[in-house]
């Protein structure tokens, strides 16, 4: 579903963005934003500064100004995180096509490490063969993901989520919380999608390749 861009632009280049419906979205807004802490510097965070999770890098972007400064990005407006939450991350994931429940995995997990990050481990949790696993999320990856077992698919991605983060340099660091996070989205993730969240298994840290 297509948003009235005057309700919500982009700007890059001096040109218009527009981006999707936000219904689906601010359902899942709600969860992430409830998980952000506002704006952090923390010099140990290989990200720099955030507001919301959003880098000054991605406000740069989305601003269209690469002089931007940390400034700006505390000072974001509830409005601004939206629309750069929707066109740098929920659009980019196609996520509005995604079953209900799936789109919050997807969208959270690629808040703290990224689209394509997050669309590969859709890609492999989904099965498809290495040469389509490419961190863009297109009609093979929607068909897919539409006709697998929703609980399963969701439980399988939220595994390999928190796999990913435990072979990160800053999970020391970081770690409890991200597995913490992982764990509350999995379970609000099959609340959404309509199935009753059953305890978690864990799982030991491997190497996850790509």
């Amino acid at each position: 579903m297509i948003l009235n861009s005057s309700l919500c632009t982009r700007r890059h280049n001096n040109t218009g963005h527009e981006f999707l419906n936000m219904s689906e979205l601010d359902a899942c807004l709600e969860f992430t934003l409830k998980e952000e802490g506002g704006y952090v510097n923390d010099k140990r965070d290989p990200g720099g500064a955030t507001n919301m999770e959003i880098t000054l890098a991605t406000y740069r972007s989305w601003c269209g100004n690469p002089q931007a400064e940390a400034a700006e990005l505390r000072m974001l407006s509830r409005s601004k995180i939206t629309c750069i939450y929707g066109s740098d991350y929920w659009n980019r994931l196609r996520a509005d096509a995604l079953p209900a429940g799936l789109d919050l995995l997807v969208f959270d997990f690629a808040v703290t490490c990224g689209t394509v990050r997050s669309a590969r481990e859709l890609q492999t949790a989904l099965g498809l063969p290495p040469e389509e696993i490419d961190g863009s999320v297109g009609p093979e990856t929607l068909s897919k993901a539409r006709l697998a077992h929703g609980s399963d698919l969701i439980a399988g991605l939220a595994t390999r989520q928190s796999l990913f983060y435990r072979v990160l340099p800053a999970f020391s660091v970081f770690g409890r919380g991200w597995l913490a996070r992982t764990e509350r989205r999995r379970v609000r993730a099959l609340a959404m999608a309509g199935f009753v969240p059953v305890a978690k298994v864990n799982v030991s840290p491997v190497i996850v390749p790509g």
